[in-house]
């Protein structure tokens, strides 16, 4: 019996290893895919980026030294095995504006906007789990009704308009938030708010179908003919099957957050990532525009990667796939 259980303890272990291994090697061709978009819409789109770059009244050796610069002066074999290996050294070149490492400046700016990615997720879940769980479990009850036009009314609501919103009242008027700025937890709150509400709605709605779907399922029913409680029934057995789509979804939606922050950013002046992509496009600087893309693709292909072990562990049937 103990070699039998030893067995079936390697055998999971095993499984666990090689979905491990599939999701990582799928992980790596996928960043292989995007880079090598990204490489090809760069380069292949109408126009010399050392043009756009220098200007009208650039000479032709200041263009010829911008593409030096730029790398576009090799051929595009060349500049793609010189892509690909800067993107294996976390190295994306150098601003065109400020001369430094793209790399650095994208880490200067990543934790405020992930710090602000995470605040608004974790705000989501505690808004959309308890109400998505009360309004399947009250099905057509006030909480039901309450919850379900809360969820019309995030989705409905663009997030740059609600961040306006709220700096008018609570920072202008009530003047309880600061105003524009960085540094201090406060001037998170407001904007988390904003970035999060509309995917609590969208979270709120999954959580409530999910459940419902769970509670019409007959282990449900077996549960409460063996004398279960509704509270063990519905929040122990129901709750931990219905938030597997959850997790997923939610996962993807951080990885949204964190490439969609631009405007939330620019709305609160917050110099994270979207402000700073942003100043790279307005200054026409490819290098900052070229990796900052491929970082944020990087960052929600890892994402995706890390949803899918978390799902396996919470549904182990997902291993042999």
């Amino acid at each position: 019996m103990v070699n039998e259980g030893n067995g079936l303890q390697t055998r999971k272990e095993r499984y666990i290893l090689l979905f491990a291994v599939r999701r990582f090697c799928r992980l790596i061709l996928t960043v292989l895919l995007i880079s090598t978009i990204i490489f090809l819409v760069i380069r292949v789109i109408p126009g010399d980026p050392a043009l756009v770059i220098a200007g009208i009244d650039a000479t032709e050796s200041d263009i010829s030294a911008i593409r030096i610069k730029l790398g576009t002066d090799r051929s595009l074999p060349a500049q793609y095995i010189q892509w690909i290996w800067g993107i294996l050294r976390f190295d994306f070149g150098r601003s065109m504006i400020s001369g430094q490492p793209v790399s650095q400046l994208i880490l200067e700016r990543f934790p405020l906007t992930l710090t602000l990615a995470l605040m608004g997720m974790m705000l989501s879940i505690f808004i959309a789990i308890p109400l998505g769980v009360i309004s399947a479990v009250k099905r057509w009850s006030v909480w039901d009704y309450f919850g379900m036009v809360l969820s019309q009314v995030g989705m409905a609501i663009p997030s740059f308009w609600l961040g306006i919103l709220l700096l008018l009242i609570l920072s202008v008027k009530v003047k309880l938030f600061p105003l524009f700025g960085s540094g201090t937890i406060k001037h998170l709150i407001l904007p988390a708010i904003s970035l999060g509400i509309a995917r609590a709605a969208v979270l709120l709605r999954l959580t409530r179908a999910s459940m419902l779907e769970e509670l019409s399922k007959e282990y449900v029913i077996t549960a409460r003919s063996k004398g279960l409680t509704e509270r063990m029934v519905n929040y122990k057995h129901t709750l931990k099957n219905a938030l597997l789509p959850v997790v997923t979804i939610a996962g993807i939606q951080l990885g949204y957050m964190l490439g969609g922050a631009i405007i939330i950013e620019q709305v609160f002046s917050l110099p994270g990532l979207g402000r700073l992509f942003l100043f790279g496009v307005y200054q026409r600087d490819f290098p900052l525009i070229q990796g900052g893309v491929m970082f944020v693709a990087f960052i929600f292909s890892f994402i995706n990667f890390v949803v899918d072990m978390l799902y396996s562990f919470l549904n182990p049937k997902i291993r042999i796939s």
